[in-house]
């Protein structure tokens, strides 16, 4: 990966966007996939932070992971019209793409 900084600071955003999601989310009937994969998403991007922060051998790898959880969590959030939902959705996106890089 050539920036990590990208990376680590999508991955930041998106940790709090996921945790804000779940929060909102996890007592809402027809949300439980939301509230799964916006919890693995958080938990992913803040070991990605930490691995990248590091320079880690191992970041490359957890950045491909992160892109996976990423895209699928904001394609789930993305079927909601919550606020929350949305924003979660597009700090989703966002972060895949900077784990691309």
């Amino acid at each position: 990966m050539k920036n990590y900084q990208s990376c680590l600071d999508a991955c930041l955003a998106c940790l709090a966007e996921c945790e804000k999601c779940t929060t909102m989310c996890i007592d809402m009937k027809g949300h439980e996939e939301c509230v799964k994969l916006c919890r693995d998403c958080a938990d992913i991007c803040a070991l990605c932070t930490r691995l990248c922060a590091r320079e880690s051998q191992f970041a490359d790898a957890l950045c491909a992971v992160c892109v996976k959880c990423c895209e699928a969590c904001a394609e789930e959030c993305s079927k909601h019209d919550m606020d929350c939902c949305k924003s979660c959705a597009a700090a989703c996106k966002k972060c895949a793409e900077a784990c691309k890089m």
